[in-house]
């Protein structure tokens, strides 16, 4: 989807819109580009090291798990990987540049992993931990955009 969308992107700039930006938005596009990707990596890392530590029973493939997490950032949003996901492509669109990949594109994509998650990982939830996950869902929303919701998202999660 990355590339696709990036390709897209980079199309939609040249051929419709006539889009040439100078290097002042590059370089400030970079650098914006750039804060959000290191915001991912960071969810990315905390919320892993939650799955690892607290998801877990017994002898499981890596990044598998059989216990529902409530701990950490699991505790507010029943999303938070995805979070940090659904801002990579916009990091992306950001570092190569490309005005239509971060107005249309990007937010298309983010989209489309909302209806993922919808259709396949809540359904899949649900099947693997049956009332507990509803229960769970009936209590914590998708995401949660407070304060102390977010601090919790990037605070450092040390390894195992």
């Amino acid at each position: 989807m990355i590339f696709g969308g990036a390709t897209l992107g980079l199309f939609l700039d040249n051929h419709f819109f006539n889009i040439h930006v100078n290097i002042y938005f590059h370089g400030v596009s970079l650098i914006i580009g750039s804060l959000i990707i290191a915001l991912v990596i960071r969810i990315s890392k905390n919320t892993g090291r939650i799955l690892a530590k607290y998801g877990r029973k017994g002898n499981l493939k890596r990044l598998e798990t059989n216990l529902l997490v409530r701990e950490g950032a699991y505790s507010h949003m029943r999303h938070p990987m995805h979070l940090g996901l659904f801002l990579f492509p916009l990091s992306f669109a950001f570092i190569i540049g490309s005005p239509s990949f971060i107005i249309l594109v990007a937010p298309f994509e983010m989209i489309v992993m909302l209806i993922m998650i919808k259709v396949i990982e809540e359904p899949e939830a649900i099947r693997k931990f049956g009332d507990q996950y509803l229960k769970y869902k009936s209590q914590t929303p998708w995401f949660c955009f407070k304060i102390k919701c977010l601090k919790e998202l990037l605070k450092d999660v040390p390894k195992n």
